[in-house]
């Protein structure tokens, strides 16, 4: 990608074009490359303005990058509903719960960048930040958080507003974790290949995700029904949706 010469910026509007490019060079670069390796000096070279004027807009590479993950949570949370929906349309031949959570797994899998961004933001994003763009952040985290418990609690109500909440908020934790486990380093891939019996360590992201998420969201019901063994699992007809 060639980097677009700037004049000074003069107008709220010029400030704005230059703010959106930022944004959109390093949206470029995460799908070429994982959050690590995304250097406020490549974007600023790309984008063609010194580092020093990139800061002008973004106090921080952590800013631009805990931005861009707002705008792909909401992007992601846009196409869910009818994700879900397609996921369930035949609920009477299976589980609803299940259902959803294999929705879940699949669309964050198709969605790497998000999936990047979300095990970078606690250990990573939000650590070079002012207090006002942490804020800002979190409210817009929340926000999504909401907004994704709304929706799990559309289709599955047995959950109740509070669990609805809670599996959305787990959701968002778990992903980070179970990407940043299955993509591991080139020493230990090595490793698992050569070592058959560390192979096992090796998770596959979406079947990692989706089994953990299952199992919340079966602990959840049966606790909501007040039934140790009850819940979405497949473990008889007491459990069917």
């Amino acid at each position: 990608m060639t980097s677009t010469p700037f004049q000074r910026a003069r107008s709220d509007e010029q400030r704005a074009v230059r703010r959106q490019a930022i944004l959109d060079t390093a949206a470029a670069m995460l799908v070429e490359m994982p959050v690590a390796q995304v250097s406020l000096n490549e974007l600023s070279r790309r984008v063609g303005l010194a580092k020093s004027n990139v800061l002008r807009y973004f106090e921080s590479r952590e800013a631009v990058l805990l931005e861009l993950l707002d705008v792909a949570s909401r992007e992601w949370l846009e196409q869910l509903d009818p994700a879900f929906a397609a996921a369930v349309a035949d609920a009477g031949t299976g589980y609803r719960g299940d259902r959803l959570v294999a929705a879940l797994a699949a669309t964050l899998t198709a969605r790497p960048v998000l999936c990047d961004l979300v095990s970078a933001q606690a250990a990573v994003l939000e650590r070079n930040v002012s207090p006002a763009v942490a804020a800002e952040y979190k409210r817009a985290a929340i926000a999504n958080a909401e907004t994704l418990g709304r929706l799990i609690g559309s289709y599955v109500p047995e959950l109740g507003e509070g669990d609805a909440m809670r599996f959305a908020a787990v959701t968002i934790m778990v992903t980070g974790a179970v990407w940043t486990h299955s993509h591991p380093t080139p020493a230990m891939l090595a490793v698992y290949e050569t070592d058959p019996t560390l192979a096992a360590m090796r998770l596959d992201f979406t079947a990692a995700l989706r089994q953990t998420l299952e199992v919340l969201l079966s602990g959840l019901l049966a606790r909501a029904a007040g039934q140790p063994g009850g819940g979405l699992g497949r473990g008889g007809e007491a459990d069917h949706l």
